[in-house]
């Protein structure tokens, strides 16, 4: 079994010589105006924009209803009325949360915070908590991160005599919540510029607007903004990058006795902390409270003053977080065993009696990435299930779940990520529809891996001092990824083994040119090479440092074999056949002459069984061994005729397919095929 290449095309962007020398005359390194064109900026206005960390925050009373939630917010405290401010039990809720109950209190209200329990209560507003802080005399509600699709609830807060606010930043439906303010930049009424603001950006704004300073509010809040921004993955641009920014340097020198407990005990240093470090290492930590059961771990870590409980709570979150991590791992493992044989569906709906409802979203997510579709998956308590999903090439879950909310019982979230509940007795009803919506949403039965490459590069350019000039795109994250680059035609020289044999260091040579590459939990197995091979390699680059002395290195995301020929990822006229709507331009280019049949049998013949590829990587094997250009879609059509005549068996597994030859039969009359006639047909007509 060879599995050579993570991601089947690489969508290597070309940047535009003139912008990148306008650029280059701009101040931006070489390097640097290489990236920034090949994402389509053009000119140092236009990269001043996309980079900017200090742009000018928008007045929050910009957004719709601001004024009437810190109007309602200033009443209660003048009142001495008691407020609850109700988050969401991930990273950005709990941010949101921290921030504004602090806010508040710092400002002498009387204010708890309430994050209901992700097991118990599940997600948002809920008649157990309302009813519960309705008994402790709370008067006003403020939700962060949540609510805007809490239109029972609402009514519920009325009928109990609880004023409701709202602040929110998922998507809205088509009616909003009876409240005294409902806050949100996704609402079709809302000019606010910033439509991508997190839960904690938002809270912010209203923090802001009852201090009326929001530097004031962000001199002491960057930190918990910079967090919950990151971890919900929102694009890093306009006031985001400040929010960032802004926080990353907070961090660094952070007062706050639990943040800091919790970056030691992570092994975090806090001198060079950055997003990626938020994202991947205190992230999760943070989430494992929400997800296990034990919010107030994670609420009292952001809220404590003394070092000491600070270093219990941090220590009992990083014990949490491998708790996650082994249910995670028993959860994919049987969520995998439950997928159909052959074709993988075009969406994963799976549901189950004993999963935990905190981590199927993680689960949901890997497999959304394993499998490369959407997938949803049921935790089933009695007659009803909890959802979580996970989107997969740009498939939008909010939009398709308002389309079969009848099937549904309640349903929110956005593009990428979504919650439903729904009836048991319903789910074969919305597997079906939402397979539906999939196949029409994608052009193919297949979505490839794709890997997107800013750009095409040179070894002389990947110096010291080009890496550094890649600074100015700090900080990275969405909407502003770390450069991806690729560099072409390089020989392994040497492989050796790290980390106790999980990581894998390479030495690359082009020309006079010797490059050291380190890839992650790979091995020259999984990636089927060996010195000597010539080979293409996406990486990101980065700076060694070791004994003071600083070195270029790549940290190789996928490397593929180097093809002299032209390796087409075209696959629209297959699917199209398949579909039974080809024409006959696209049947004449689909249609493979002997020679081309030939070349791809002759490959097969010699190749190891069972063969199991990513079909893209196949195809770039095939081309580098003939040395002639194919496409994809050809090569497909290839294998598909080969079948019809039972000279092989194939059959495709989530991204792979898996490919056997017949025993015993080595010829057969190749115009029996029914993939042929078709094509023949087609073309002639």
């Amino acid at each position: 079994m060879c599995i050579a290449v993570k991601y089947g095309i690489w969508n290597v962007h070309l940047p535009e010589q003139g912008s990148v020398n306008t650029l280059v005359g701009a101040g931006y390194s070489p390097l640097t105006a290489m990236v920034l064109a090949s994402r389509g900026i053009s000119s140092a206005k236009a990269a001043h924009m996309y980079l900017d960390c200090n742009a000018p925050m928008p007045d929050p009373f910009a957004m719709k209803d601001m004024d009437l939630a810190a109007g309602r917010l200033g009443l209660a405290m003048t009142r001495g009325e008691k407020i609850a401010i109700f988050g969401d039990y991930d990273v950005d809720g709990i941010t949101a949360t921290c921030l504004l109950t602090d806010f508040l209190r710092r400002h002498g209200a009387d204010c708890v915070s309430y994050i209901p329990g992700r097991l118990e209560e599940g997600y948002g507003l809920n008649p157990i908590a309302l009813r519960q802080l309705s008994r402790e005399g709370v008067k006003l509600i403020v939700t962060v991160d949540c609510g805007i699709t809490a239109l029972e609830e609402a009514r519920l807060c009325r009928e109990l005599g609880m004023d409701l606010v709202i602040t929110d930043h998922h998507e809205c439906k088509s009616t909003l919540p009876e409240a005294i303010a409902v806050v949100d930049p996704h609402r079709p009424d809302c000019t606010y510029p910033h439509k991508t603001l997190s839960g904690v950006g938002v809270a912010f704004k209203l923090a802001a607007a009852l201090c009326g300073s929001q530097e004031d509010v962000l001199s002491h809040y960057a930190d918990m903004v910079c967090l919950g921004t990151v971890a919900d993955v929102m694009p890093l641009q306009g006031e985001n990058r400040l929010f960032v920014t802004r926080g990353l340097e907070a961090l660094r020198h952070t007062c706050r006795p639990g943040i800091a407990a919790l970056m030691k005990e992570s092994g975090c240093a806090m001198e060079s902390v950055n997003a990626g470090t938020l994202g991947f290492v205190l992230a999760p930590r943070i989430n494992a409270a929400g997800r296990m059961g034990k919010i107030e771990l994670a609420v009292e870590l952001f809220l404590t003053q003394d070092p000491e409980r600070a270093e219990y709570l941090s220590h009992s979150l990083c014990e949490l977080n491998r708790q996650r991590q082994s249910v995670e791992s028993e959860i994919y493992a049987q969520a995998v065993s439950m997928l159909p044989l052959g074709q993988i569906p075009e969406a994963i709906v799976l549901a189950d009696d004993s999963w935990h409802q905190g981590v199927v979203g993680i689960v949901a997510s890997r497999m959304a990435e394993e499998f490369c579709r959407p997938t949803f998956l049921i935790c089933l308590d009695g007659e009803h299930g909890k959802a979580s999903s996970r989107s997969y090439g740009g498939f939008n879950l909010f939009t398709s779940l308002t389309v079969l909310s009848p099937l549904l019982e309640s349903y929110g979230g956005h593009e990428l990520a979504a919650g439903f509940t729904i009836s048991r007795n319903q789910i074969s009803a919305f597997r079906q529809e939402i397979c539906q919506l999939a196949a029409l949403y994608y052009s193919d039965r297949t979505v490839h891996t794709q890997l997107d490459v800013d750009c095409r590069i040179q070894p002389e350019l990947l110096t010291v001092r080009g890496i550094d000039g890649l600074m100015a795109l700090e900080p990275t994250g969405s909407g502003c990824p770390k450069p991806v680059l690729m560099m072409e035609n390089l020989t392994i020289e040497r492989i050796s083994m790290v980390g106790g044999g999980r990581h894998m260091r390479l030495k690359l040579r082009s020309g006079s040119y010797v490059i050291p590459a380190i890839c992650f939990s790979a091995t020259p197995e999984s990636f089927s090479i060996e010195p000597g091979d010539v080979v293409d390699v996406a990486f990101s680059p980065q700076i060694n440092e070791y004994r003071g002395e600083r070195t270029v290195q790549m940290h190789i995301l996928d490397i593929r074999p180097h093809c002299s020929a032209d390796c087409c990822p075209e696959s629209q006229g297959y699917w199209s056949l398949h579909k039974g709507i080809i024409d006959a331009q696209d049947a004449a280019k689909l249609l493979p002459d002997r020679n081309t049949l030939s070349r791809v049998w002759r490959y097969l013949a010699a190749a190891s069984y069972p063969l199991r590829e990513d079909p893209m990587c196949l195809c770039r094997k095939i081309v580098r061994w003939s040395g002639l250009p194919l496409s994809l879609g050809q090569m497909l059509t290839c294998l598909d005729i080969f079948r019809d005549v039972e000279l092989l068996r194939m059959e495709q597994q989530h991204r792979y397919i898996t490919i056997e030859l017949t025993p015993g039969t080595q010829k057969a009359d190749l115009n029996d095929s029914q993939t042929m006639r078709l094509l023949v047909q087609v073309k002639e007509s």
